[in-house]
């Protein structure tokens, strides 16, 4: 058990899916096998949630407030939460016995807290107490409410850990996805598209590969343009940017299968194919949408999600931090309904990630 990475779980936005997801991922005792889990967050909501797992799901699950990670105990059936009480029970909406969603959306409160949350669980890593952050979704906009200027964690964790090198990963399964830029207009995303910000999110990507045990990555770079330009009559950032990054990469001896921009129309299926490894997108949708076609599966018949997978992990920091790949779901938050599948395998990542760590 001691040798088992421990995992700072941030609640997310309390008011959201993070505390009910939280109980249904820790519900199944396999992950006790392979991590020590820790949730930082607050007891009453995840007292609140546990009551409603256990109203909805059957899920009966013991919650263990501490306030050092010294004290937890890490045991199956009880859950260690760092409780840095900024919730009380009273600013919970509705009923467990009758579940319903909050309806409260977002609000400086949930905004303030999810934010505290997140600066501790940096905080535990930074000072070698834990060995992986988990992150459950916050609001951007409540965070921004409260006072926090951050367009989101990846910002977050770049501030707090004093990164000035990071991007965001996208994974599902095989299908892996970094970004040249992320939450920036799309205007100003093409003005990003630069060779040394290229090449940098290239060597980070291939060097997150490694991360999680892909001993000689393969990587794909996107163009930006259609058909990369068309020799420069759609745009010529693949060929003043994109290309000599490409080419500074590959006498590095980075692996790119394709040598040159691959076409961002065909990279993604060519990547399920099992051509790259990964694949390095120029700005955000370019990289969300396969991601989320491919790990976001809508069950039109039965009205729900039957499935809301992928990871979103932050490569370049000095700390491992994965979580999940969706939003706080406030329409749907606090009825017993939330679909756990993306923390899961966030989790399954922060653990892959510490011990390919600890390994060297």
């Amino acid at each position: 058990m001691m040798n088992l990475p421990i995992l700072g779980i941030s609640m997310g936005d309390p008011f959201g899916n993070g505390p009910e997801i939280t109980i249904k991922a820790l519900a199944d005792k396999r992950i006790y096998e392979r991590c020590r889990p820790l949730v930082v967050g607050d007891a009453a909501s995840m007292e609140y949630a546990a009551k409603v797992a256990e109203k909805v799901s059957g899920i009966c699950l013991k919650i263990r407030p501490i306030q050092s990670v010294a004290e937890a105990q890490f045991r199956y059936g009880v859950i260690d939460v760092y409780d840095l009480g900024l919730i009380k029970q009273s600013d919970i909406p509705g009923d467990p016995a009758s579940p319903k969603p909050f309806g409260l959306g977002v609000t400086e409160l949930g905004g303030e807290a999810a934010f505290q949350y997140v600066v501790k669980v940096i905080e535990l890593a930074m000072a070698d107490e834990i060995d992986a952050t988990i992150t459950n979704a916050l609001s951007k906009e409540a965070i921004n409410m409260a006072g926090h200027h951050y367009s989101g964690h990846t910002e977050i964790y770049a501030d707090y850990t004093h990164t000035a090198k990071y991007t965001m990963m996208l994974a599902h399964e095989d299908l892996r996805v970094v970004h040249v830029s992320t939450h920036v207009s799309l205007r100003e995303a093409c003005d990003r598209v630069k060779k040394d910000r290229v090449l940098d999110v290239i060597r980070i990507a291939d060097a997150g590969c490694k991360a999680i045990g892909i001993r000689e990555p393969k990587v794909a770079v996107a163009g930006l343009n259609p058909h990369c330009g068309e020799n420069g009559m759609f745009g010529t950032e693949e060929i003043e940017e994109i290309q000599p990054a490409i080419d500074a990469a590959m006498a590095e001896g980075i692996c790119i299968p394709d040598g040159k921009p691959t076409p961002p129309d065909t990279v993604f299926s060519k990547a399920l194919g099992g051509w790259y490894d990964i694949v390095v997108a120029m700005y955000h949708d370019q990289g969300h949408i396969p991601l989320k076609v491919k790990g976001f599966v809508y069950n039109k018949a039965e009205g729900h999600w039957d499935a809301v997978a992928g990871v979103n992990v932050t490569l370049g920091l000095p700390i491992i931090r994965a979580s999940v790949d969706h939003g706080t779901g406030f329409g749907h938050a606090g009825d017993g309904h939330a679909n756990e599948l993306s923390l899961v395998n966030a989790m399954d990542y922060g653990i892959r990630m510490a011990f390919a760590k600890a390994e060297g």
